[in-house]
């Protein structure tokens, strides 16, 4: 007998002040402090399905319709902290079947275990009646996924307690404050990373020599003056200090011993692309960031959208800009028939053009935290118990 069901949503987020580097592993509390934009979910997202029923033996899960182990730490963690705070279905006995799907590429850089986590912890929440902040238990599934927990801009206070107990995500600025802000996503590579996040920050926050003073000083003035350049809806401090904390991120893995590399040749095409195009232009009108990851993501106000998306087919061309650009299907004719002014129209002919470096081009705004879905977009057929 199925004694509860619900499916939620929940987006990605890219940070522009880094997370790299772990106090503690097992609670997995931050060596720094770090602050990220909510990507939109029409464009991004995790789904979850949880059903709760006496028919079933044991605990499941199912990622991208492939089996994985419920038994695995992670997993385990965020299925005890949140039980130990039920206020439903304590005095049933019962065990939960766990189905989710990303709508993008798993562990290609590109936030998906923030997303994952924090969409399976949101889902238990509900369907265990778990009230107050929740973001510290998606935080034991994956440091980032308690940021994913808000919409706009949030900030994961690193905390001092040694339980973790502080050590939470708080909305900076809703998705409302600063509508204009777009987000543009390059998707270089799609394939798994050679070096995980996890084994990567260890290998730094051990050997970096950079680290000290980024966790110290760097980041702490960082984090400072790009929260009041979100409030104030100031883009050039903002870009500004998005692209520096992404190139030492960067300089932090390079400094790593081994070194650890997550762009490529594409990703660094990109990046002297952005510089070349914000120096002609004569102020910062896009910012990039890289994650753990090739990808670009890309962040700019509404009003320079149409030029910056015009630079880059202009450099990564492709036949049918229909589907090779997953934005706003209005804007496909304006990218196309864009005439950039004189001063960036060397910019804008390239010598070389590099055809089959992206795979996609997406494109999205500053958007919502978890949702809660009808009961029509569930993932789990009832009768069975497995997934749809």
């Amino acid at each position: 007998m199925v004694l509860a069901s619900i499916t939620c949503s929940a987006p990605v987020n890219i940070a522009v002040i880094k997370y790299w580097g772990k106090r503690d592993e097992k609670l997995i509390l931050p060596l720094n402090s770090s602050l990220s934009g909510t990507l939109h979910q029409d464009d991004l997202k995790t789904t979850t399905t949880i059903v709760a029923s006496e028919d079933y033996t044991e605990d499941a899960i199912w990622l991208n319709g492939k089996k994985e182990d419920i038994n695995a730490t992670r997993y385990q963690n965020v299925l005890k902290a949140i039980r130990s705070r039920a206020t439903k279905l304590q005095d049933k006995k019962h065990c939960v079947h766990i189905v989710s799907i990303n709508n993008f590429p798993t562990a290609a850089g590109l936030a998906s275990s923030a997303s994952g986590y924090c969409c399976l912890v949101y889902t238990l929440a509900q369907i265990y009646g778990v009230d107050g902040d929740i973001s510290g238990i998606a935080r034991i599934g994956s440091g980032s996924a308690c940021r994913s927990m808000y919409g706009g801009f949030v900030k994961w206070e690193m905390g001092e307690k040694e339980d973790g107990s502080d050590s939470i995500a708080v909305q900076v600025q809703p998705e409302s404050h600063w509508p204009e802000m777009n987000i543009i996503v390059l998707v270089v590579n799609d394939k798994k990373k050679e070096t995980s996040s996890t084994d990567g920050m260890q290998k730094s926050a051990a050997t970096s020599p950079m680290m000290k003073e980024r966790c110290a000083v760097t980041v702490p003035t960082r984090m400072r003056d790009i929260e009041e350049a979100i409030k104030n809806k100031d883009f050039q401090t903002f870009g500004d200090i998005t692209m520096k904390d992404s190139d030492d991120f960067h300089e932090v893995c390079a400094t790593t011993t081994p070194a650890i590399y997550y762009l490529n040749d594409t990703s660094r095409y990109i990046m002297n692309l952005i510089h070349r195009y914000n120096k002609l232009s004569g102020s910062v009108k896009c910012a990039y960031t890289f994650d753990a990851g090739p990808n670009a993501c890309i962040y700019l106000p509404e009003e320079n959208v149409v030029e910056v998306l015009s630079l880059f087919i202009k450099h990564f061309p492709d036949q049918d800009l229909s589907t090779y650009y997953r934005g706003p299907k209005e804007n496909v004719e304006k990218i196309q028939s864009y005439k950039p002014n004189e001063k960036l129209q060397s910019l804008f002919t390239p010598e070389t053009t590099f055809a089959s470096s992206l795979k996609y081009i997406l494109h999205t705004k500053v958007g919502p935290g978890p949702q809660i879905l009808s009961e029509s977009e569930s993932l789990i057929d009832n009768n069975t118990g497995l997934p749809k």
